[in-house]
């Protein structure tokens, strides 16, 4: 994660760099004079119709090179580095933090712990902004980065410090407001930790948060992850039924306040929350357009109805199809609803859900975005698993077909001797792979992040 130069790894067929005769391997020096700290500066100065590149070639030649464009074209370049600058490591040494919960022997960018405002912006990443002086946070306004997604834990200045292990974690309400107050739009996330920042410090950072609406947009609350490799960490405990029902009490107290009050239920449980608690999953009126989706939020309801609104369109038929699907044990019983839904136009489709336990990570752990390839190996090898076996993408690292464990897709079907495709996260993706048996077997995950804190692999 050292700090690059501005290397131009790719130029895009037909741009204006390809024009210019930039090359990769070409070094961009400055741009209308100005040295570029990162990806921002450089966004920020291609907004002039009017700019002037100095690059320097390969061979160690320096060009400038004057250009014309309209104000939004981009030159169509790519670099080495994504974000042209160092990334942000994060300072903290948060008590629930999942990094420090992996066992040794992984790849090296899942130790990696980000805490990049630019990644933020870019990607949805959560911050915490204690890397973030006041001149930072003036630098967010001035290119009006916006949404940034905050990790607040809580508002409480003594207790945050404490959470985060920094001492500079709590001045995090001044800062928002700042961002607020420049009209930056803010999503914020809660990890909760029992006995520590639920109950009444959970009501005083929601309450903290209210006054900023609607810059602050939303506010997730998620429940700690626990891995069984947590000897010399914190000592943290497991959410019961009983602490599920508290939570979503205190929530949806809330939501019923703000809704009349402003227009929106702003705090939102994490579908894990409603599982746990076995309680029904909201309608999906009450998820606000579905905000905070990718922090597990309103996932299993989108997934019904785009499953039902993908089932209105087809006109079932009697084939017999024969399927198994493996998943966090967490989401195994929605799985199932949601096949009998699929059913009743499909009559003759066998279906087998597979609920994986976390031996890997423990199983304390119920998501699927942590089931390692050996789990799946261990508790499916020799069981009936149909035609095709389905997984969740979110098991597998972005754009790639490589488990947590680095184990490949292709690996886990030969040892398994069935086909395995990989499904992507929509209702409409989940019912043309249960349907369609001469579907082209998908064993890559889709492009996205690999997201590396302590709110990573939230779907179920």
């Amino acid at each position: 994660m050292k700090k690059n130069r501005h290397i131009v790894r790719l130029v895009q067929p037909g741009s204006i760099a390809e024009e210019l005769e930039i090359e990769p391997g070409d070094e961009i020096l400055r741009i209308n004079g100005q040295k570029i700290e990162d990806i921002f500066d450089y966004q920020y100065l291609l907004l002039d119709e009017s700019i002037t590149i100095i690059l320097r070639k390969a061979s160690g030649e320096e060009w400038e090179l004057e250009v014309e464009k309209d104000e939004t074209e981009d030159l169509g370049l790519e670099f080495d580095n994504n974000l042209m600058g160092e990334y942000q490591s994060c300072s903290n040494n948060c008590i629930f933090c999942f990094i420090d919960q992996m066992p040794p022997g992984m790849r090296e960018t899942l130790y990696f712990k980000d805490d990049d405002s630019r990644l933020s912006f870019l990607q949805g990443n959560y911050v915490t902004l204690t890397n973030m002086k006041m001149e930072d946070i003036d630098r967010l306004i001035k290119y009006h980065l916006s949404p940034i997604n905050i990790s607040f834990q809580t508002t409480n200045p003594e207790l945050r410090c404490r959470m985060l292990h920094n001492r500079f974690a709590g001045d995090v309400l001044e800062k928002t407001r700042k961002l607020a107050e420049a009209g930056i739009t803010i999503n914020g996330q809660v990890v909760l930790c029992k006995n520590i920042n639920d109950g009444e410090e959970l009501n005083r950072t929601i309450s903290d948060l209210v006054p900023m609406i609607p810059s602050v947009e939303s506010l997730s609350i998620v429940p700690v992850g626990l891995s069984k490799f947590r000897d010399g960490l914190y000592p943290l405990e497991p959410f019961t039924r009983e602490d599920a029902c508290q939570v979503i009490d205190l929530v949806e107290g809330w939501q019923k306040k703000l809704f009349q009050e402003h227009g929106t239920h702003f705090v939102q449980c994490s579908d894990e929350w409603y599982l746990l608690a076995e309680r029904e999953i909201p309608d999906a009126d009450r998820y606000d357009g579905y905000i905070q989706l990718e922090n597990g939020v309103g996932m299993l309801r989108l997934l019904k109805e785009e499953v039902l609104e993908t089932l209105d369109h087809k006109q079932g038929d009697s084939d017999h199809r024969e399927i198994s699907i493996a998943t966090g044990r967490l989401a195994g019983p929605w799985i199932r609803d949601l096949l009998d839904l699929i059913r009743e136009k499909y009559p003759n489709l066998t279906s087998e859900v597979y609920e994986i336990r976390n031996d890997f990570f423990g199983e304390n752990i119920t998501v699927s975005g942590l089931i390692t390839g050996q789990d799946l190996i261990k508790q499916l090898k020799g069981r009936e698993l149909g035609e095709r076996l389905l997984i969740p993408c979110n098991m597998l690292r972005s754009g790639e077909s490589v488990f947590l464990d680095d184990l490949t897709v292709d690996q886990l079907e030969e040892e398994l001797q069935v086909r395995i495709q990989v499904v992507d996260s929509s209702g409409a993706d989940f019912c043309e792979a249960v349907l369609d048996r001469n579907r082209q077997t998908n064993h890559r995950r889709r492009q996205m992040y690999e997201q590396t804190d302590c709110s990573s692999s939230r779907q179920a």
